[in-house]
């Protein structure tokens, strides 16, 4: 069963952060992660990312992949907040 996933991420710049974002979906759609990337209203710099995951495992093997870490390290401010949300 798949579950949902919430990242919220504060970011040093939001387009350049989403340029980034968008390179890697050809990797989340290998995975079977499909993620849409949103914008904070109120807070530009606070990028939000909803979707869902085959599993957490499958989820953090992407989460922890060369590719996504180079991102967080060139542009997320400080650790994303996840949220990992099951269906009832």
């Amino acid at each position: 069963m798949s579950i949902t996933v919430i990242i919220e991420a504060d970011v040093k710049n939001f387009e350049n952060w989403l340029v980034l974002f968008n390179e890697l979906e050809d990797q989340r759609q290998e995975a079977g992660i499909n993620f849409k990337a949103f914008k904070n209203a109120s807070e530009p710099q606070t990028s939000f990312v909803i979707g869902t995951a085959p599993s957490k495992q499958v989820f953090f093997d992407f989460f922890n992949s060369p590719e996504r870490l180079a991102i967080q390290q060139a542009i997320i401010v400080k650790q994303p907040i996840i949220t990992f949300l099951e269906s009832v």
